[in-house]
């Protein structure tokens, strides 16, 4: 890639607790959207984009809109992803083909005026690391393995020349499930004691500067988004010794709400985002309220999520609280 596929975006840097362009200094403030779908959907006859649901027609609409009435005007598309597909692909279709769904995605989004946040969301697709509380299939991994350094190498390469690339090196880092039955793995290759459970600072530093080190061989200006602990909410160990580093925070409303303490501070001396949060009609107040938080403390944001239940939009309708991400960012909807 040489630049093709970033339309003209500038590069992004930190400085202090902001992000900013990285040539001129200008602050930027990302908010937007994720677009789930490429971490576990199968790919159809015609691909991965195609069985995902995903088109240059949806993508405009989630960065401008589909009316002068209805618009989203998103700079940020946070695109889950899968490690195996990268490296494997899925029935019958290679993981060639599933990285050039992502260019294409990343190029839809830049031409429409976002930057791509591709995100470490599924090692695999067949892997159950437990159930949560509420009984549902948990396929998200504690802690990264070893093929997840190896991801970064692939995508570092492949993007060191497209600014409009941004990388979120794991979704959720968090304690093992009760039901879990596979051991946590350590940075170095080997796995902690089956009795062990807890994810701790201690068990997700050398993963986090790992990534960001497999990462930056390939692309040393890269821009990486590192979650906290308990599902990547916790960010009150933060910040780590990685340069160039914006912490992610995910919040929902079972998080409870001492949000100064699990990431607020923090904002005031490094800079945080919050790659998802979302909620149903019986979260609006919840969602209102975080949304003004963020806004007081100037915290950029993507939505969960654009495709998944509880989505923002149906058909093209607004959800009741796809209609409270509008209107913070800015637009009118009706």
């Amino acid at each position: 890639m040489n630049g093709e596929l970033s339309h003209g975006l500038a590069g992004l840097a930190t400085r202090g607790n902001r992000i900013v362009q990285a040539g001129t200094g200008a602050e930027i403030r990302l908010r937007g959207v994720n677009r789930s779908g490429l971490e576990y959907v199968w790919p159809d006859e015609q691909g991965f984009l195609s069985g995902a649901s995903i088109s240059r027609a949806e993508i405009g609409c989630i960065i401008q809109g589909v009316s002068e009435q209805q618009q989203w005007r998103c700079n940020v598309v946070r695109i889950p992803l899968n490690q195996d597909f990268v490296f494997h692909g899925r029935a019958g279709h290679s993981g060639d083909e599933y990285q050039r769904a992502l260019d294409q995605v990343i190029s839809w989004n830049a031409a429409f005026g976002a930057y791509t946040l591709l995100d470490l969301q599924w090692l695999d697709a067949e892997r159950l690391y437990g159930h949560t509380r509420d009984g549902k299939d948990n396929y998200v991994a504690p802690l990264p393995n070893s093929e997840s350094i190896e991801l970064w190498k692939v995508l570092g390469s492949r993007y060191k020349e497209e600014p409009a690339v941004l990388y979120d090196l794991f979704n959720e880092p968090h304690d093992r499930l009760p039901d879990d039955p596979y051991p946590l793995n350590r940075a170095d290759g080997g796995a902690y004691p089956d009795s062990q459970r807890a994810v701790t600072v201690a068990e997700w530093t050398p993963w986090a500067k790992q990534l960001t080190a497999a990462l930056r061989g390939e692309h040393p200006g890269a821009l990486v988004f590192i979650g906290g602990l308990n599902w990547a909410y916790d960010l009150r160990a933060m910040p780590m010794e990685i340069d160039n580093a914006v912490y992610s925070t995910h919040v929902y409303p079972d998080k409870g709400g001492n949000w100064d303490g699990a990431f607020g501070k923090l904002s005031e001396k490094a800079p945080v985002f919050v790659g998802e949060f979302g909620g149903g009609d019986k979260d609006l107040k919840f969602g209102q309220r975080l949304l003004e938080y963020l806004d007081a403390r100037e915290i950029g944001w993507a939505a969960w999520s654009w495709s998944d239940k509880p989505p923002l939009m149906s058909r093209y309708v607004l959800t009741r609280f796809g209609g409270i991400v509008t209107t913070a960012l800015g637009n009118r909807s009706t």
